[in-house]
């Protein structure tokens, strides 16, 4: 992934008053352009921080939340037959997708922090983010995918290619 400045480039003053921003509840906001723009750096950076880590720490060692456990036997009871290496968009998006994906999306407010902020999630589990590569989804959503990809071997290709290269 490559890296950008970010936050950075607004320095302090900027930067907090975008976390500030990014803190109030969607009502306070019409279709506010720089608004959608920092909403887009926060997953961009959510995303290369993630790919980073995976890429850095072996994937079956990982703990994305206290919940883990919990997360990842209500997906795979859930979600049995989805195929994660692989994401179809439609499994995502469709209307019935989403008729499936709210309630158990829903069953984790309160325990997952932020769990229905939007995130970037990889389409295709061995390949980088990029734009064709990518979809944007619930932050639970991008947990359930990421921790059963991790727990089921599926991100050790990321972390292997990785360190060959070192």
């Amino acid at each position: 992934m490559a890296s950008s400045d970010g936050l950075s480039s607004l320095g302090l003053e900027g930067a907090s008053a975008a976390a500030h921003a990014l803190s109030l509840p969607a009502e306070a906001y019409g279709n506010d352009e720089r608004l959608e723009a920092m909403w887009a750096m926060k997953a961009y950076n959510h995303a290369e921080v993630y790919y980073n880590l995976i890429s850095s720490v072996d994937p079956k060692f990982l703990n994305l939340t206290k919940t883990d456990d919990q997360i990842y036997s209500a997906f795979r009871e859930t979600f049995e037959d989805l195929d994660i290496k692989v994401l179809d968009p439609e499994e995502l998006k469709s209307a019935e997708a989403k008729e499936r994906w709210r309630p158990f999306c829903n069953r984790f407010e309160g325990l997952v922090e932020d769990f229905n902020y939007g995130t970037l999630l990889r389409l295709n589990c061995q390949k980088d983010y990029t734009q064709d590569n990518t979809i944007f989804a619930t932050r639970i959503q991008f947990f359930a995918v990421e921790i059963a990809r991790n727990r089921e071997g599926l991100n050790d290709m990321v972390f292997a290619s990785k360190s060959s290269k070192s």
